[in-house]
């Protein structure tokens, strides 16, 4: 019996030629020394390309509507990505073992739903342009049947439409197309001076044991990514700066939260969003009593959003700043990542050794000891080194 919403051989379009990004045959990912493949699909300018690649993956397919991001890909990794995906027939991507994708956070994102009810527009799964993006994914993962995914997008994704959007994502991934599915809201100011919020899901064909990565308690300070020198063009104007202080006196005595975020060196900024362009008011960086603040420039972005000093940025600072603002965080997508081919590179039946914590000191309490008095302790899971 065929699986809720797949299509048979003859609905499918027949495409002699598979897409690749060179011509290079994809290698099997499970012989000795083989690369496990990987799609790339809503892919911007590469933030999980760069997670993936430095994990020793292999990027057979990359897909962006935007000509803007499909440049600065070019410029980094040598090959355009193919435009729409609805473009692509579904059997014309190559084989893959992960299908990546961190699909239009807008229509459920606070901020987009904000402005698009401010506008009139639908926002969700309403939203005919991007919120329907998600089933050409089931879509996809249906008919490829990836071994892993990895997906990603903003926070409010469990909360919107009071939970119901989440649970119609669920459901189709795990109850329709019966991958097992693990989540989590991962904060990237553990690696990058940034509070950004974005939820995770990565799901497997098979059950196979996985743990999200573990990230420090502590992270870098802005003043790690801060340019010594920078042009007086990213200084406020006198005008645009007391057009922001008004604004923010306004809303705070109407009891709104709406407002420029005035940082230093030692703290963490707000989220970048691809809005940074306009007046770059969620992130200014404070230049003394006696000058205006400014924006962040490009550069200083892309390191807020833990790209390499050497990313090439061909396009304009309004591009850029929309580029950056729509990325994932490079190095939480890279702990992700390397524990994905982990999970996948471990025999299918591997299960963790369970070990018993006292509460109080943190040692591991013997077995067979400690039957005098009554211990508290919890339960955690010791990784096994793969052979």
């Amino acid at each position: 019996m065929a699986r809720p919403g797949r299509k048979s051989a003859s609905e499918n379009t027949t495409v002699a030629t598979v897409l690749q990004e060179n011509s290079l045959p994809y290698r099997v990912g499970n012989g000795s020394g083989d690369k496990l493949r990987f799609i790339d699909l809503f892919c911007g300018i590469g933030g999980f390309r760069l997670a993936f690649d430095r994990v020793g993956c292999e990027c057979v397919f990359s897909s962006d509507w935007n000509e803007k991001a499909q440049e600065t890909y070019e410029a980094n990794f040598g090959e355009r990505p193919h435009g729409d995906i609805y473009s692509v027939p579904d059997n014309a991507i190559p084989p893959h073992n992960i299908l990546c994708a961190g699909f239009p956070c807008q229509p459920f994102s606070i901020a987009g739903v904000s402005k698009k009810l401010s506008l009139g527009k639908k926002h969700g799964f309403e939203d005919k342009e991007q919120g329907n993006l998600f089933f050409k994914l089931a879509e996809l993962i249906d008919h490829h049947r990836p071994d892993a995914f990895v997906l990603e997008n903003v926070k409010n994704l469990k909360g919107h439409d009071k939970g119901n959007t989440f649970r119609i994502i669920w459901e189709t991934l795990t109850e329709h197309l019966g991958y097992h599915v693990y989540h989590k809201v991962i904060d990237a100011r553990s690696v990058v001076p940034q509070h950004r919020e974005r939820i995770f899901l990565v799901g497997f064909r098979e059950v196979r044991h996985f743990e999200f990565p573990e990230f420090p308690a502590d992270g870098p300070k802005l003043e790690s990514i801060l340019e010594p020198e920078v042009p007086d063009k990213y200084t406020l104007t006198d005008h645009l700066w007391k057009y922001l202080q008004d604004y923010a006196a306004k809303h705070k005595a109407a009891g709104n939260g709406f407002g420029f975020g005035l940082v230093t060196g030692k703290d963490v900024t707000r989220t970048l969003s691809a809005r940074y362009y306009k007046d770059g008011s969620e992130i200014l960086i404070a230049q003394g009593s006696r000058k205006n603040p400014r924006r962040l420039t490009p550069r200083e972005c892309a390191r807020l959003m833990g790209y390499p000093k050497d990313f090439k940025i061909p396009v304009s600072d309004m591009q850029a700043y929309k580029q950056f603002g729509n990325s994932v965080v490079v190095p939480v997508v890279e702990r992700i990542a390397r524990a994905v081919v982990e999970a996948l590179q471990r025999a299918i039946d591997y299960r963790p050794d369970l070990v018993l914590h006292d509460r109080k000191s943190r040692k591991i309490i013997p077995a067979a000891k400690d039957t005098e008095r009554a211990v508290k302790y919890t339960i955690t899971t010791k990784r096994k080194k793969h052979e």
